[in-house]
C-alpha cells in the first residue's frame, strides 16, 4: 500500500508508527481500516510482521562399539531448540528469545536440519543439521563418541563412549541446549547419553536427557531429546533408545531427537557394531492471519488456521528465498 500521512498543526508528516491507549494501556497497531462510503480501506499497516517461532535443529547421530570391543558409543546430542514464544521456555531452561519481526514483501531463508548419520563400526556419529529462520539458527546436535574419545559439540552435546578410557560428553551451546553426558572417571561398558534441551548431564547416566515441550502448533510436543546409550532409553523429544548387542532406535523424525548408541555384551563377533541416525528438525512459526504467507516450492509446509492466526510447521527443505509474507 501507499504511504500514510497526517496534517500536524500545518506540517505534513509520515506516519511510521501507530499506537492506541486501551483501558490505560498503550499497544502498537498492525494495521488501521477507515470505512469510506460503505468500503473498508487500509490506511496504515506495520512494514514488518511479529512471529513466534520454534526452531529446531537436527539430532546428532548415535556412536557403536568396534570390531572385537565390547564398550558402548555415545548417544547422539538432541538439535539445538530456540523460541520466542511468550511464557514458553527455550533451549538450556532458558528464558524465550526476543519479539522477531520480519520485513514485508522481501524473502526469508527457512532451512529445516537433517539428522546425524550413524555412526558405524566404532565410527563417530554425525552432527545434526542446522535449522534456520531468518537471523535465528539453531545449531545441530553433537554425534555420539566412538570408544576412547568424547562427544561432538552442538547444540545438545552428543554423549560420552563406554569403556575403560575417560571420556566427556560433548558441550552443548547457550540458549539452546545442554552438555552430553559424560563417562569420567569410567565405570563399565556402557557410553553416555546424548544431551537435551531440558535437562542437565550427569556421569555414567547411559539415558538420553530430556528435551523441552513446546506448545506452539497447537498441541504440546517434546523436543531436542538425546538418544540413549547401550542400556539407556532415549529422553523425551525424540531421543532413541541405546541398543545392546543389537543397533539401538533412532531419533524421531521432525524433533531434533538424538540417535541411539550401542555396544556388546560378550556377543560373538563383536555385536552389531551400528549406532543410528538422529531426527530431523523443524520450523514453525506462528504469524496473524491477514498477512499472506507464500513459500518456496522446495520447502514442505503444513498450514493450520488458530483464531486469528496461521501457524506454519516447515518438516522439510531448505531455501535462501524460504518465505515472503504480504498484506
Amino acid at each position: 500500500m501507499s504511504d500514510t500521512y497526517i496534517n500536524d498543526k500545518g506540517v505534513v508528516k509520515e506516519v511510521l508508527d501507530l499506537w492506541t491507549k486501551d483501558a490505560g494501556q498503550w499497544y502498537q497497531v498492525q494495521n488501521a481500516w477507515l470505512k469510506d462510503k460503505g468500503e473498508w480501506q487500509l490506511v496504515f499497516a506495520q512494514d514488518t510482521v511479529s512471529v513466534e517461532y520454534l526452531v529446531v535443529a537436527g539430532g546428532g547421530g548415535g556412536s557403536s562399539n568396534n570390531s572385537g570391543y565390547d564398550p558402548a558409543g555415545g548417544g547422539g546430542g538432541g538439535g539445538g531448540f530456540r523460541t520466542n514464544v511468550p511464557g514458553s521456555v527455550s533451549g538450556r531452561n532458558s528464558d524465550p528469545e526476543a519479539a522477531l519481526k520480519l520485513e514485508v514483501g522481501i524473502a526469508h531463508t527457512i532451512t529445516v536440519g537433517g539428522g546425524g548419520a550413524a555412526g558405524n563400526n566404532g565410527a563417530r556419529g554425525g552432527n545434526g543439521g542446522n535449522s534456520r529462520l531468518a537471523g535465528v539458527i539453531s545449531n545441530g546436535g553433537g554425534g555420539g563418541a566412538p570408544v576412547g574419545q568424547s562427544g561432538s559439540s552442538g547444540g545438545c552435546g552428543g554423549g560420552a563412549s563406554g569403556g575403560g578410557s575417560a571420556s566427556n560428553g560433548g558441550a552443548g551451546t547457550a540458549g539452546q541446549g545442554y552438555n552430553g553426558n559424560s563417562h569420567n572417571p569410567p565405570s563399565g561398558n556402557g557410553g553416555g547419553g546424548g544431551g537435551g534441551a531440558g535437562e542437565a548431564p550427569a556421569n555414567l547416566r547411559q539415558s538420553g536427557n530430556d528435551g523441552l515441550a513446546s506448545g506452539i502448533s497447537g498441541e504440546t510436543v517434546y523436543y531436542s531429546g538425546g538418544g540413549g546409550s547401550y542400556f539407556g532409553g532415549g529422553g523425551l523429544g525424540g531421543g532413541g533408545n541405546g541398543g545392546v548387542n543389537g543397533c539401538g532406535t533412532s531419533g524421531q523424525t521432525n524433533t531434533g531427537g538424538g540417535g541411539g548408541g550401542s555396544g556388546n555384551v560378550a556377543a560373538t563377533g563383536g555385536g552389531q557394531r551400528c549406532g543410528r541416525p538422529g531426527g530431523s528438525g523443524i520450523v514453525i512459526m506462528k504469524v496473524p492471519s491477514f498477512y499472506t504467507a507464500t513459500f518456496s516450492g522446495s520447502l514442505t509446509v503444513e498450514t493450520i488456521p488458530s483464531g486469528g492466526f496461521n501457524i506454519y510447521k516447515i518438516t522439510g527443505g531448505s531455501s535462501a528465498t524460504g518465505v515472503t509474507f504480504t498484506l
